[in-house]
């Protein structure tokens, strides 16, 4: 069994804002550095981005009303990491929650340098949907 944290925030954005920003593949630059450190581009039928640790390819859930916006990670050397992620409605607002796992070659320190790096993502997503102007 793998350790696992999970590591939410509260977004004071509808659910469906939220839905429709992380879960386009095309917006993880601007919040999601620890795995899209460059622009994301639709390569034969897959997205493609450069991340902290080389080429990778993304596969996101397909559009659901749930919140559900789980990916897979794949590396060039094949190896795939599926990252659960979800939107949920809490109040006049959102809770984003992405469940880290660790993975079994990872160090004590290394987790907590993914867990941190997880946290600075969706701070920056927090701070990205809360400084645009509401929709509704």
């Amino acid at each position: 069994m793998m350790a696992v944290q999970h590591i939410s925030t509260y977004i004071h954005r509808s659910p469906g804002d939220v839905y429709a920003f992380a879960s386009s593949p095309a917006n993880l630059p601007k919040w999601a550095a620890g795995l899209a450190g460059s622009e994301v581009t639709r390569e034969d039928g897959q997205w493609r981005a450069t991340a902290p640790f080389g080429r990778v390819s993304i596969r996101f859930a397909k559009d659901n009303t749930f919140g559900v916006m789980d990916h897979d990670v794949e590396l060039d050397d094949g190896s795939v990491f599926h990252n659960p992620m979800r939107v949920v409605a809490n109040e006049e607002g959102s809770e984003f929650t992405f469940t880290l796992f660790r993975q079994p070659e990872m160090t004590d320190e290394q987790f907590a340098a993914d867990r941190e790096a997880v946290e600075a993502d969706l701070a920056t997503l927090k701070t990205l949907l809360e400084s645009q102007p509401d929709e509704r």
